[in-house]
């Protein structure tokens, strides 16, 4: 069996003092012998880990000790070498760039649907009312080429700091229909969905993103495998690295 534990986790929370947060978490990672990257700004934490399960989860359970990060919730997966050369802690002006100030998660998420009920949607062809669905993919192109759900919109973005024009200029079409956006682990979509629906959108996001789909039903309605940024580039619909990865 695979050996370290992979841990990719985000939470929007208002943090005042980052870079004293950033001092006291380095040092605890340093300690615990943690490879990877913790990014904290005013907005909140995002993070990716990896090591031996016990450090981490350690490491995490402290984390959580801060009523700040009470509620951060991680997505686990298992490799047999760690796919991080290094530890970084930085602190950024946001912890997932999208250079929309008045977007802001930290002071309310925005409504999110569950795997299990976007499943049974898709399954069923509509929501529960009756209304077309529609999977809009916040990714990069180059992510999206390794794989996205069948029948996705995807606008061809290079980063995510063009989303929320992209949105805009596909507006009309998306009107009227539930929609539902999605990323990799939740973050972008998290935001993504907060600005679909200031566009007067009705906006939902995949609650766990990618990886939370893989944990719960595979690969359904879904096509090829899910770019990560670390040395496995991409996890099947087995949360494994895919094959000749």
């Amino acid at each position: 069996m695979a050996s370290v534990l992979n841990v990719s986790a985000y939470l929007f929370t208002r943090i005042d003092d980052p870079a004293a947060v950033r001092d006291a978490l380095r040092e605890r990672a340093v300690e615990a012998e943690l490879r990877g990257t913790i990014l904290l700004a005013e907005e909140g934490i995002n993070l990716f880990l990896a090591g031996p399960a016990d450090p981490v989860r350690a490491f995490l359970d402290e984390l959580r000790t801060d009523e700040r990060f009470a509620a951060l919730e991680t997505k686990d997966s298992w490799s047999d070498a760690v796919p991080l050369g290094k530890l970084l802690v930085k602190v950024k002006r946001e912890i997932i760039r999208m250079d929309r100030p008045e977007v802001r998660p930290q002071d309310g998420r925005a409504p999110a649907v569950s795997p299990d009920t976007l499943r049974r949607w898709l399954d069923r062809g509509t929501d529960d009312a009756g209304r077309e669905v529609v999977l809009v993919d916040t990714r990069n192109a180059f992510e999206v080429d390794y794989g996205t759900f069948s029948g996705a919109k995807d606008w061809r973005i290079e980063r995510f700091t063009q989303f929320p024009d992209a949105a805009s200029s596909h507006r009309d079409e998306l009107a009227g229909k539930t929609v539902v956006s999605f990323c990799t682990g939740g973050i972008r979509c998290e935001k993504a969905a907060l600005y679909l629906r200031d566009e007067g959108l009705d906006a939902y996001q995949l609650d766990g993103g990618i990886l939370g789909w893989f944990a719960a039903h595979g690969d359904a309605h879904w096509d090829g495998d899910c770019f990560v940024f670390d040395e496995r580039e991409a996890l099947d619909a087995g949360l494994a690295p895919r094959a000749g990865a």
